[in-house]
């Protein structure tokens, strides 16, 4: 067999399955996609799918295996493969979908969505994944509990409220729903301890919260779940990936002068880190006049109050990521050059 110059693995991850296609490059750059199949989405699957592509690729030139960052169900196998030596790469979902639409794909599926993923690692030069650092993951897994928990008393809150007007209220019920939301609250307040303490433990992660917190409407948890969600900005390169992997990038539909769809965001994205912008988007319209300028500005354009708040939440993200790389606080003028 000639040697290919380069060998990709592409999988389309979902909650259950694995869906793999295999590509090489030949000597002669030209590029070929040979074989499909699924995996479940297990340890015995990724054995298998390991197994399987040893079997098909050529053993002469190195495997990269190509998956994008979706959620959570990407982890594992991502976790397995690097404990395995394998060489993997994640990108963030918003490269793949734009470089699928260059190729002619008339049906979308998981097939031909795991093949415009393996294309797409033997076109372009991607970084070796590497796990995020411990602090980041251990924050994540607290930040997300965290809003499991508000989500849970919101609902509990509700009931309780419903149980309380009615013309009969059962005590037994409502002292059951008290019960629940006084442990759900003494629950979140032990996670907002555990992430002090892991922030209180490293001095430059405390510091890069400062400088996070130093933008308006920013605080520090909202700050804690940015780092967590991007894994301290591991992934992104410039402000406009980072609203993209946030789902916050606006997506528009004109063909002609007859298809015209109204622009609204792709929230195809972190929907922890989009969630996390809507409260200091409010704050910062409310306590800061230059976000309160932009905010009426705005209003005035196109008097649409959720837009503008939404373009409030990309400039302070876009923020976020500025104030990490420069390591310096914000600057009160930034706005001013806007």
């Amino acid at each position: 067999m000639i040697k290919p110059l380069k060998q990709v693995a592409g999988i389309d991850v979902a909650k259950n399955e694995l869906v793999v296609s295999l590509g090489r490059m030949n000597p002669d750059t030209s590029i070929e996609v040979f074989a499909n199949k699924c995996f479940a989405n297990t340890l015995k699957g990724f054995s298998d799918l390991l197994a399987w592509v040893a079997k098909m690729m050529s053993g002469n030139t190195k495997v990269t295996f190509v998956m994008e960052a979706t959620g959570v169900y990407h982890e594992a196998f991502a976790y397995y493969l690097f404990e395995k030596n394998q060489q993997l790469s994640i990108v963030l979902p918003n490269k793949i979908s734009s470089y699928a639409r260059t190729l002619d794909i008339k049906t979308v599926t998981d097939k031909s969505a795991s093949q415009a993923i393996t294309r797409f690692g033997l076109e372009r030069q991607l970084e070796q994944w590497q796990p995020p650092q411990k602090v980041f993951r251990e924050l994540k897994q607290l930040t997300r509990e965290r809003d499991q928990l508000v989500v849970e008393r919101t609902l509990l809150k509700n009931q309780l409220h419903a149980e309380q007007t009615e013309a009969h209220s059962n005590e037994r019920s409502i002292s059951r729903l008290v019960e629940r939301i006084n442990l759900i609250t003494r629950q979140e307040q032990e996670i907002k301890s555990e992430i002090a303490e892991i922030i209180k433990s490293d001095a430059e992660l405390s510091r890069r919260i400062e400088l996070l917190t130093s933008i308006p409407g920013i605080g520090k948890l909202t700050a804690v779940i940015i780092m967590a969600e991007t894994n301290g900005f591991e992934l992104i390169r410039n402000k406009k990936q980072l609203v993209s992997y946030a789902g916050l990038d606006v997506r528009e539909k004109t063909s002609g002068i007859s298809v015209k769809g109204k622009p609204r965001i792709s929230k195809r994205g972190n929907r922890h880190v989009r969630k996390a912008m809507h409260l200091p988007a409010l704050a910062a319209i409310r306590t800061d006049e230059r976000f309160k300028a932009i905010f009426a500005r705005l209003i005035a354009k196109h008097g649409i109050k959720m837009k503008a708040a939404v373009a409030i939440q990309r400039k302070i993200l876009e923020l976020t990521f500025t104030v990490w790389k420069n390591k310096k606080t914000y600057d009160k003028d930034y706005l001013k050059t806007l």
